[in-house]
């Protein structure tokens, strides 16, 4: 699974990286991002990308309670084409979620530690995502969910389920505009090949989600 994650660069870098030609209003790093908060995330409009925030745990168009989003912090890769929640979306609300490293909490005994997972050679990179908008009584949100996968042979240790990490080269085609089958985007999916990781403890710290300074991502001593 994927339940909380870093965003440290400046708002210039990730202009560039991703060829977004308009600021990003409202930008702010964090070190702690959890459920429930806002998330930067790119789509593209049918003429250009564009970035902007989305409040984390998917909330269907159908749903009748916006608390169903916590529930709905991830999905399942393997399945989402198939799903009432997801496959609409799988065809033509598909998102990047930016980010430049991932925690994850490894199990040992009763304890569970608390591990920053980055991305070999690449400072920032994107989620797999999906996203929707929400409406009733006047009430308008737009929320996405990150897309998961069975661990590759580095997650394995730390955990059974990983975030879907798209390779830079996918990043386009994965936003690309007009519809598509939702088996489509399943099997592109599958062809995904896994990034280059690594890891190292943190502080349980981290665990609270309002605490969000360098604190988060120190090193934790042997």
């Amino acid at each position: 699974m994927c339940g909380r994650y870093t965003l440290l660069a400046d708002e210039l870098e990730i202009l560039n990286e991703f060829d977004i030609e308009q600021a990003i209003d409202s930008y702010q790093p964090s070190y702690n991002i959890a459920p429930g908060q806002n998330v930067l995330a790119i789509i593209h409009d049918g003429t250009e990308k564009r970035a902007g925030y989305l409040r984390w745990g998917l909330i269907p168009s159908w749903a009748n309670d916006e608390k169903i989003g916590y529930k709905m912090i991830n999905a399942r890769s393997e399945t989402a084409h198939e799903k009432p929640s997801f496959k609409n979306l799988m065809s033509r609300k598909r998102c990047l979620i930016v980010a430049d490293s991932f925690y994850e909490w490894k199990r040992d005994g009763k304890e569970k530690q608390p591990k920053r997972i980055q991305v070999d050679d690449r400072k920032l990179f994107t989620f797999a995502g999906l996203w929707d908008k929400w409406e009733q009584d006047d009430k308008e949100i737009f929320t996405c969910t990150i897309l998961t996968k069975e661990a590759n042979d580095f997650m394995q240790d730390i955990h059974q389920r990983m975030p879907i990490i798209l390779p830079k080269n996918k990043e386009d085609e994965w936003i690309a505009s007009g519809k598509k089958h939702p088996t489509e985007i399943h099997q592109f999916l599958q062809t995904v090949e896994a990034e280059e990781l690594n890891a190292y403890n943190v502080s349980s710290y981290v665990n609270t989600a309002k605490n969000n300074d360098d604190a988060c991502i120190a090193p934790l001593a042997e």
